[in-house]
């Protein structure tokens, strides 16, 4: 998308957030930026780079055995998963390393794990990896699913997040709305004020990119 704007995280300069300012929908909200992760979550150097920073936040956690990816974060999952062995956090799988999964999503959008996955879940401690949280809905929605299906939360990680704790987790992230040039904005779909303004709708969103309306 044109005159995106490029935010550099301080912890590595190959960490770039895209950013273009606007009116754009996703499926929770209205939203003044659409933030294009493409890069970090397909091109080899910028996975690498993400995990290496998420990787210190986690060096001290007791147990991580399963990253769950949402958002298409499975490259940078593997990365991490990777890091955070060799920085000696501790699993209880029998095979003695970590599991990476995504969850299946049923044609009601309901989020499920079939027979062959549960085993990923069930008795574990998941680390939740997400691309962004908006509105805490996902995240929310993600933290009960991994606890209905027996598994326990160590931790909730997402590189672009506005808030701090979900569902009394907290959120770690990379960047947040301090880091855009005049804050990031999530309006409900009904209500919005860049609707009530007239402000045309520059594109539909949502993980994996968008369409221009």
């Amino acid at each position: 998308m044109e005159d995106y704007k490029k935010i550099i995280s301080p912890l590595d300069p190959n960490i770039i957030l895209r950013v273009t300012p606007g009116h754009f929908v996703t499926p929770n909200s209205h939203v003044n930026y659409y933030i294009d992760m493409t890069g970090m979550k397909s091109r080899m150097s910028e996975a690498n780079a993400v995990a290496e920073a998420v990787t210190r936040f986690y060096m001290a956690t007791t147990a991580i055995d399963t990253i769950l990816c949402m958002d298409g974060c499975e490259i940078i999952g593997a990365y991490l998963a990777e890091k955070l062995s060799r920085a000696g956090v501790m699993n209880m799988n029998a095979h003695k390393t970590i599991y990476i999964t995504v969850p299946e999503f049923s044609s009601s959008e309901q989020m499920i794990f079939r027979e062959n996955t549960k085993m990923m879940i069930k008795n574990k401690h998941i680390l939740i990896l997400l691309a962004s949280d908006t509105t805490g809905r996902t995240v929310a929605r993600t933290i009960n699913t991994v606890r209905y299906y027996g598994g326990q939360i160590a931790g909730v990680c997402a590189i672009f997040s506005a808030n701090d704790t979900v569902e009394d987790i907290p959120i770690t992230h990379l960047f947040s709305p301090k880091d855009l040039p005049g804050g990031y904005k999530s309006y409900p779909h009904v209500g919005c004020p860049l609707c009530e303004k007239k402000i045309p709708i520059d594109a539909i969103c949502n993980s994996y990119g968008y369409s221009r309306v």
